[in-house]
């Protein structure tokens, strides 16, 4: 995902020259294009993340259009007060990109880890929340954040992610359709697509086909298709890596709490703690039953009891 960021960075600075790019003394190597190819607008503020964002912001106001770049759970919580006053708050176009969300860094410890980003950033009015799932999305979605010349948090994973085949094209602030079924509807953002897809896989091979949508806009929230998809099955699990509170399932709760269905609402995810200790990704994504596996397992006990 990274490296369809770097690409699509790279081809949107060459057809707009007010685009600039702000590091927090990250991305050495991904960004040399850009560099040697735009070097008076390639800024490195250092690890100062505050500092990053009252750059882009001051850039704003100037008429550029500004991409603020470090790691997601720096980028967010770091400079919170500076995004709140000086971003949010003047309505500027300034796009946050965070690195490794969720449990990407998970061997760096709880330092590291952003899964509490969702919360910070959908609690600050005017701010557009996007989480693409695969380099696809990155393709599809950062060009349309950028027309979008409002307050934006996106995010990117790290390499090697794969990409996947979905039933229509990722637009902004729409839920993506990437698998059609019946019954259950797997709801998921970012790269938990892909662990939800592999369960897909899992699940079609006993005769079991859900319905599998990434919602990689999770502010503003699609409410038009979840209106629809809950007229269509019996239960809805929502799949996150994030804490309980503040993420996807919360965005959706608050949705069905006034929404005319009575569809069964459930979530898989972290539980409202810190995860301790140097663990990778994948190991505590299996820890935390979110892993592909896991969830198929979950949602075929849901469909054998309905």
């Amino acid at each position: 995902m990274r490296r369809a960021f770097s690409e699509t960075l790279f081809k949107l600075a060459t057809e707009n020259p007010r685009l600039a790019f702000i590091t927090g003394d990250l991305g050495f190597q991904v960004f040399d294009q850009f560099e040697k190819a735009f070097p008076q607008r390639y800024i490195n503020v250092g690890v100062a993340e505050a500092q990053m964002v009252y750059v882009a912001a001051g850039m704003a106001c100037e008429g550029w259009s500004p991409i603020a770049y470090s790691i997601a759970s720096f980028a967010t919580a770091r400079p919170f007060e500076q995004l709140r006053f000086c971003v949010a708050y003047p309505n500027l176009p300034v796009v946050l990109v965070g690195a490794g969300r969720g449990y990407t860094y998970g061997t760096s410890g709880v330092s590291h880890h952003a899964v509490d980003d969702l919360a910070l950033m959908t609690a600050l009015p005017n701010m557009r929340v996007v989480i693409p799932g695969d380099p696809g999305e990155i393709e599809q979605l950062l060009p349309q954040v950028m027309a979008a010349k409002c307050p934006a948090y996106f995010t990117v994973g790290r390499y090697g992610e794969p990409r996947y085949n979905a039933e229509e094209p990722a637009v902004l602030g729409k839920a993506r359709l990437l698998r059609p079924g019946k019954s259950v509807a797997i709801l998921t953002t970012g790269e938990m697509a892909n662990e939800s897809l592999k369960a897909y896989e899992i699940l079609n091979s006993l005769g079991m086909s859900p319905l599998l949508y990434q919602i990689h806009t999770v502010k503003p929230l699609d409410v038009a298709t979840l209106d629809a998809i809950g007229q269509r099955v019996a239960a809805m699990v929502v799949v996150e890596e994030h804490l309980p509170n503040g993420g996807l399932f919360n965005a959706i709760a608050s949705w069905r709490a006034t929404a005319d269905t009575d569809v069964k609402l459930m979530r898989l995810g972290p539980p409202d703690r810190f995860a301790l200790g140097a663990v990778q990704q994948q190991e505590l994504r299996r820890r935390l039953g979110i892993d592909g596996p896991a969830i198929a397992e979950f949602c075929k006990t849901l469909w054998r009891k309905m």
